[in-house]
């Protein structure tokens, strides 16, 4: 067994997340995630093929990817805009720059970013640390203002997006990555209902990307030590 450095902040008690933690990891500020990298990617364990051995990306799989999203809006609009901004890209690219897109975009707080005006999106064309899209960047503000607009009109957004799968996560059980599919009749119905409300980048497989990092589908095979934890 490796050696366990505390991957907690200071006095957060034990060194370890345990299951019912994972989703925390996703907005504690003060969390190293260098160190949570490290300590995930030297556990032996079985994961999906896709987290490779990359410590951000085994990060990523461990302790975020399939959490169920089920109240956080605010994390539910950032997962939206990076699954946009990898659209053409590896999902490794919008991965590294997470943390300058969340300095970038003021930590993905939609009533924030709804008001961006030109000057603000021209200085975001201008940062190298993040996709230097135009149409992308004006792609983010627009979503903002659907997204205040689906939060008035539902309460939240989380209350209206996982309608789409009846409140509860899909159980899948796939065993090998070539059974997963792109795109499902679930994440062409909510394109199509995004779409109608105002959202660009938002077609059936970013939608399913989507779905997949929220918890609203569990997509791990069922060799994965995540399998069970998730949904």
């Amino acid at each position: 067994m490796p050696n366990r450095e505390c991957i907690l902040p200071s006095g957060g008690g034990c060194c370890l997340l345990p299951p019912h933690r994972l989703a925390e990891v996703r907005t504690d500020s003060q969390l190293d995630t260098s160190r949570v990298a490290r300590y995930y990617a030297t556990t032996m364990t079985t994961r999906c093929q896709w987290a490779g051995s990359d410590p951000l990306y085994v990060a990523y799989h461990d302790l975020e990817w399939g959490v169920p999203v089920l109240d956080d809006d605010r994390l539910l609009f950032e997962f939206l805009i990076l699954e946009g901004a990898q659209a053409g890209l590896s999902w490794s690219t919008i991965l590294n720059k997470r943390e300058s897109y969340r300095a970038a975009f003021d930590n993905f707080d939609p009533q924030l970013v709804a008001v961006y005006d030109d000057a603000k999106i021209a200085d975001l064309l201008g940062n190298p640390g993040i996709v230097r899209n135009r149409l992308k960047v004006n792609a983010a503000v627009k979503n903002a203002r659907s997204f205040l607009a689906v939060q008035a009109k539902y309460g939240s957004f989380a209350a209206y997006i996982w309608q789409f799968v009846g409140g509860q996560p899909r159980q899948n059980a796939w065993r090998s990555l070539s059974e997963i599919p792109a795109k499902t009749d679930e994440s062409r119905a909510m394109s199509k209902d995004l779409k109608r409300r105002g959202f660009t980048f938002v077609g059936p497989t970013i939608c399913y990307a989507f779905m997949q990092a929220v918890g609203m589908v569990n997509d791990h095979t069922v060799d994965c030590f995540r399998y069970a934890q998730s949904g």
